[in-house]
């Protein structure tokens, strides 16, 4: 069902709000990591900067409790259905995506917390 040899071991995981449906954050995982997460409730990750598996929020505290796990029709990529329990980025914003691209600039979209 999961295709983990297309992106050399990893997945990209989009984790979404699953009350409002907002794009709180992506990061990748290897089998290890959507096993745990399976097994757990708890969103798991590889870290491909560290080189290891990391749960969301073992430091911060920020933890996201994963309920229902979407695949997508190429078994290449999934999303997280969860609900977090803090801001899903380490910036402190409730998302990662608070900055926007238009015609050609860079700017900061403020959504709580600083970039």
């Amino acid at each position: 069902m999961l295709d983990f040899d297309k992106g050399g071991g990893l997945l990209p995981v989009v984790v979404q709000d699953i009350e409002s449906r907002e794009v709180l954050m992506l990061a990748y995982a290897n089998r290890e990591a959507v096993e745990k997460t399976i097994e757990t409730g708890y969103a798991y990750f590889w870290s491909r900067s560290r080189g290891r598996l990391w749960m969301k929020g073992e430091t911060s505290g920020n933890v996201i409790r994963v309920e229902e796990i979407l695949v997508d029709c190429d078994g290449d990529s999934i999303i997280y259905l969860a609900r977090p329990s803090g801001p899903a980025c380490h910036t402190g914003n409730r998302s990662c995506f608070f900055r926007s691209v238009k015609l050609g600039e860079f700017r900061s979209v403020s959504l709580g917390g600083e970039p």
